[in-house]
């Protein structure tokens, strides 16, 4: 849901009043967002590939272990680099405004698949 008119000038004026108490705060937390992560993930994932494309090269003109070891280094690098960072699965924010971790939202409850089941049967009975 966006936030309205009054909501946005209040965060801008709370930004402005953080930026005038604590700037070298400010500036760390603006530039440790998520998509400055996960950059440093592609490039980070880029370099491995370009070492593991050496050592593959590197491998043709020596041994075939040199090689594969290029090879797996690439495909690591490539894996680190597609797979989103843990900072991008912070939380959830309930109804109640507290916040649950993803994991936490789906393992509240233990149980056996049929527990479940008759639990959220319960539940559907009950909104009707």
């Amino acid at each position: 849901m966006p936030l309205s008119d009054h909501e946005q000038q209040m965060l801008e004026q709370m930004e402005q009043a953080l930026t005038a108490e604590d700037p070298k705060f400010a500036s760390q937390m603006k530039s440790s967002g998520l998509g400055s992560i996960q950059r440093r993930r592609w490039v980070v994932g880029a370099v491995g590939v370009l070492i593991g494309l050496g050592l593959v090269l590197v491998g043709v003109n020596t041994t075939m272990w040199v090689g594969a070891v290029g090879f797996a280094v690439m495909v690591m690098a490539a894996v680190f680099a597609a797979t989103p960072s843990r900072a991008s699965r912070l939380g959830v924010v309930s109804e109640d405004g507290t916040v649950q971790s993803k994991g936490a939202r789906s393992r509240k409850k233990g149980g056996s698949l049929i527990d479940r089941l008759d639990e959220r049967w319960e539940r559907r009975e009950n909104n009707w």
